[in-house]
């Protein structure tokens, strides 16, 4: 009779751990040359700043509707 298979090869591991080094080597090198962190980190302040005009703008509006509730009431 036939024996199963149980588990995997030494080749098979092997190739399977040149292959994962090598997506990160390439990952790697994309994120550092390709400026992937910087850009997030400029994403990251524009954000920041959207939230923080958002948040103004926000505030203004409801003084404004305060005021004019305000001034309806008396």
């Amino acid at each position: 009779m036939f024996k199963a298979n149980k588990g995997i090869t030494l080749v098979a591991l092997i190739i399977t751990i040149i292959v994962l080094l090598i997506l990160a080597g390439v990952s790697i090198t994309f994120a550092l040359q390709g400026n992937l962190i910087n850009n997030a980190q400029t994403a990251v302040n524009e954000y920041d700043n959207a939230a923080t005009n958002e948040a103004e703008l926000l505030n203004f509006i409801n003084q404004t509707i305060d005021n004019k509730i305000n001034e309806i009431n008396g």
